[in-house]
């Protein structure tokens, strides 16, 4: 039985489809194996968000090949896609495939494990292409699912190559979705999260919206949770936020990708809202929602920020007061509009915002951690252990230790939050015949 051994760089997009790809080899009767020990296939399902994305991918494969150098390598994901010609030049890529060849990944490990052949096989994106039928039955964890509802992206923010990785917009059918979260549900998984390149424009190609398929996932028996990924926010509207807000089982957690609270720099980024309409979005999901987290991503050092820029990108962000935030500097991206402007803020002054900015955000962070305590929430628990507890999560996302056995692994149970312990709250659980 040859082993194999997969790993994932990125997003949770990419993690889902690491876990159909996964499925797909167990199918062909591989062993799947750690991507730390001797295999006889490496697979590594890549990101291109950022140049360090690209830099890991080049490390990564190295490592592998260290690790047994007769092995097939495999190299998929959005890097080949973009970039086909310098994925091609690595010489520890046995295969390079990208978004489009995914279902043929055995096939090409095959043959290549038979012949010794490199194959390079990347198909280009069109226009009018269909969502890949993929479906996950089974994953590492009993607790939390990811389901891919959508791919590509049409939104040609000026910093971006992802709408050349991953092409047009383009939904998984109403019925696909539904039975992906029957099984899921059969499988015994309390929550799913709906995730997706641009999730926001699920269903655009039909005349449906992202709301669509949140009906659908919140009526399907058995799944007491129900969470979203990243949301551009603009294509939000009041109504749908209303309609999220009445399932009970709808998890109140938005992560809206903010990039800047800067309306110039916003604007330059082309981004389709300013920060009031960011800040009008927040304030109807507090309106609706009791308690709820607002997540997102600030990028410091786009070209041509300035000093006046970033100081209202983080008063911006001091006033929303996120839950938590990904902080991140501006990467040149081949390609893409704003790699080419003349007016690059230097690594150095990128590197002091980004520590600036992760101060402000860090405040806010502890600050709505605090806001917690006290409070008895229900909490999913976890299998990762850690010395005070399990971890698990609340409905809106709050992370929480709690002092339980492994036997409440997979539930969910009332707790009392008590404290926070750093970037996490602590609590004792009550008694789960409450619930």
């Amino acid at each position: 039985m040859p082993r194999i051994a997969l790993m994932t760089v990125g997003c949770k997009v990419n993690q889902y489809e690491t876990e159909v790809l996964t499925e797909l080899f167990r199918k062909k009767g591989y062993e799947i194996v750690p991507a730390d020990g001797p295999a006889d296939v490496y697979l590594l399902n890549s990101c291109t968000v950022t140049a360090t994305g690209d830099q890991k991918t080049r490390q990564l494969l190295r490592r592998m090949k260290r690790q047994n150098p007769s092995a097939v390598a495999v190299l998929t994901g959005c890097y080949p896609q973009a970039f086909p010609e310098a994925a091609a030049k690595i010489p520890e890529a046995d295969i390079v495939t990208g978004e489009l060849a995914r279902g043929r990944i055995p096939e090409l490990v095959e043959k290549a494990l038979q012949t010794g052949e490199r194959i390079i096989d990347i198909p280009e994106h069109v226009r009018g292409e269909l969502f890949e039928p993929m479906e996950v039955q089974a994953l590492g964890s009993r607790t939390r699912a990811y389901v891919k509802i959508e791919d590509g992206c049409e939104r040609y923010c000026s910093y971006c190559i992802i709408p050349k990785a991953r092409g047009p917009i383009r939904s998984k059918p109403l019925e696909d979705i539904e039975k992906e979260l029957k099984g899921l549900a059969s499988a015994g998984y309390k929550e799913v999260v709906l995730v997706g390149i641009n999730l926001s424009s699920y269903g655009k190609e039909w005349g449906l919206r992202l709301i669509d398929a949140v009906d659908l996932a919140c009526k399907t028996p058995g799944l007491k949770r129900i969470r979203l990924g990243s949301l551009e926010p603009e294509l939000l509207s009041d109504e749908d936020i209303a309609r999220m807000a009445t399932y009970p089982n709808f998890c109140p957690q938005f992560h809206l990708s903010l990039q800047s609270g800067c309306d110039r720099t916003l604007k330059s980024m082309n981004r389709h809202y300013d920060a009031a309409e960011y800040a009008r979005i927040v304030r109807v999901i507090r309106e609706n929602f009791q308690n709820p987290a607002i997540t997102t991503d600030i990028m410091v050092g786009f070209p041509g920020e300035t000093d006046e820029d970033f100081a209202a990108s983080a008063a911006f962000a001091r006033e929303i007061a996120f839950a938590k935030v990904h902080v991140f500097p501006y990467s040149r991206r081949p390609g893409t509009p704003a790699a080419n402007r003349p007016d690059q803020v230097p690594e150095p002054v990128k590197t002091a915002r980004a520590k600036e900015m992760r101060q402000v955000t860090e405040e806010t962070r502890v600050q709505f951690l605090d806001q917690m305590v006290g409070r008895v929430e229900k909490v999913l628990i976890e299998t990762t252990h850690l010395a005070l507890g399990y971890e698990g999560c609340t409905v809106n996302y709050t992370p929480v230790i709690v002092n339980c056995g492994p036997e409440y692994c997979g539930r969910i149970v009332p707790v009392k939050i008590t404290g926070r312990a750093g970037e996490r709250c602590i609590g004792e659980m009550l008694d789960p015949e409450s619930l």
